[in-house]
């Protein structure tokens, strides 16, 4: 089996979990995700069947798309609902919430919340800041491409903001929620949060659990099985049965016409992998395993 499912994680499992309830369906060990969810969100989970799980790094990369609530007024330890949760500052007016949000639009550095899967020394942060430990992970640039504010709904005592937020890799919603509540001096932490694209897989398209679950049970889970080469976000190369086979071996494949940088690379519809081009010279950098002959 080879491919990814566009799976529709519900709010509670972790991404691990789907990815073990998916090993139960198929009897495949070899799967895994692009890019997790926290257990309090829901939304696209790209899930990695087979060999997709050697384009990881690339099908996470694409640009991705939530519906998110931050709640203002109060602060929380770990930037969501799971708290422990503080009082904050006063409630801001919605002019100022507005005006506040489109600061976060652009590129700029973003500061990982302390209860992350981001590494300390070879130690996941969220791991040492449960045990009580300072976790002091370094700012990174992130790009955040727009934020749309869907609406407001006040309080006695918090204001939930309503966003469509569009952004590229590693941005942490989380710290979005955190920094706009810190902005407006009234504390924020992130309340809800749906996963509505990865690239160019879609929330109205995703599967949910319990369709697997029916599809496995009647024999058809290949059903929901996208095509790996058609989700990369790279130009793809065409190569022909000579230079193919060249290429699933490890070999470097000469070429005078492709163009410099990153493939995706065919043969005949099929992906083999991705290759760099270099010059006249196409690297091997990802090879799907070919079965022995």
């Amino acid at each position: 089996m080879l491919g990814v499912i566009n799976l529709d994680k519900p709010v509670g499992p972790t991404s691990h979990d789907m990815v073990a309830a998916i090993r139960r369906m198929t009897g495949i060990r070899r799967i895994g995700h692009a890019g997790t969810l926290d257990p309090l969100a829901s939304g696209v989970l790209p899930i990695l069947v087979g060999a997709a799980t050697r384009f990881s790094r690339d099908l996470s990369a694409g640009d991705k798309r939530y519906v998110a609530v931050i709640r203002l007024g109060w602060r929380s330890v770990t930037d969501d609902a799971q708290g422990p949760i503080e009082r904050g500052g006063p409630l801001p007016a919605d002019d100022r919430i507005a005006a506040a949000l489109q600061t976060f639009v652009g590129t700029h550095d973003q500061l990982p919340p302390a209860f992350s899967a981001r590494k300390i020394a070879g130690r996941a942060a969220h791991r040492l800041a449960r045990r009580g430990e300072t976790v002091e992970l370094p700012p990174r640039e992130v790009t955040v491409h727009g934020i749309d504010l869907l609406g407001v709904e006040r309080d006695a005592d918090h204001v939930d903001v309503r966003i469509d937020l569009r952004c590229g890799p590693g941005t942490y919603v989380r710290s979005i929620a955190r920094d706009l509540g810190e902005l407006l001096g009234s504390g924020g932490y992130l309340a809800e949060l749906r996963r509505t694209a990865v690239g160019s897989l879609r929330a109205e398209d995703a599967v949910t659990p319990e369709r697997l679950e029916t599809l496995a049970a009647e024999g058809r889970l290949e059903t929901a099985f996208l095509n790996v080469g058609a989700l990369l976000p790279l130009p793809n190369l065409q190569l022909d049965s000579a230079d193919s086979h060249r290429f699933s071996h490890g070999s470097v494949v000469r070429l005078a016409t492709a163009s410099p940088g990153r493939h995706a690379v065919f043969s005949d519809g099929a992906l083999l992998g991705i290759g760099r081009m270099e010059g006249e010279l196409l690297q091997p950098e990802t090879v799907i395993e070919i079965e022995p002959t």
